[in-house]
């Protein structure tokens, strides 16, 4: 596996060594050992996957403490732009953000510690999103920051307003208006 790291410290892209033949490939996706040992120590305690359309934007997703969530994301079908906003009060990246092009074809997964929004757009036909979590899902901790929000300098690879979001995620503040639940 080959952790490379980002501009924002703890959010890191993995690469899998990938074994293919004329019989087709093989990668192992997942080794906690490796991941401790290489990105940091976290037990992961829930799978969780999504389906997706041409379109589709989820996020920008978190929950708040004692419920928040690290994961560990990749997109087994399709392509989809992936990221992570440094929502912790006091952070030297505060508000800036990591996005990660993640498809079936280059395995790439991406770890966003807690402390951070996570969302992510679909650019195929339908994508196919899995994600592990350290944490169990807590609908009275959800919260979320505007996926639409110009101010936050993201490059989603297709225009805004032709994003299919659920009315949860058009009802989430900007960041100028959010009291983040995460201090550094």
């Amino acid at each position: 596996m080959n952790v490379i790291k980002t501009e924002i410290e703890g959010v890191v892209i993995l690469e899998p060594r990938i074994f293919a033949d004329a019989r087709g490939y093989f990668f192992e996706s997942y080794n906690k050992q490796t991941f401790d040992r290489e990105v940091r120590p976290v037990d992961f305690v829930q799978d969780n996957e999504s389906c997706s359309s041409r379109g589709v934007m989820r996020g920008l997703h978190f929950q708040r403490p004692p419920h928040a969530q690290a994961k560990l994301v990749r997109c087994v079908r399709g392509a989809v732009l992936d990221v992570a906003v440094d929502i912790r009060k006091g952070s030297p990246t505060y508000g800036r953000h990591v996005a990660c092009l993640l498809t079936e074809e280059n395995h790439r997964q991406f770890f966003i510690p807690r402390g951070f929004a996570h969302g992510f757009a679909v650019l195929s036909e339908t994508a196919v999103f899995q994600y592990k979590c350290d944490n169990y899902y807590c609908p009275e901790a959800d919260g979320g920051i505007a996926i639409t929000d110009a101010s936050l300098g993201i490059d989603w690879g297709m225009p805004l307003e032709a994003a299919i979001l659920s009315e949860k995620d058009k009802q989430h503040p900007l960041l100028a208006d959010f009291d983040s639940p995460f201090e550094l």
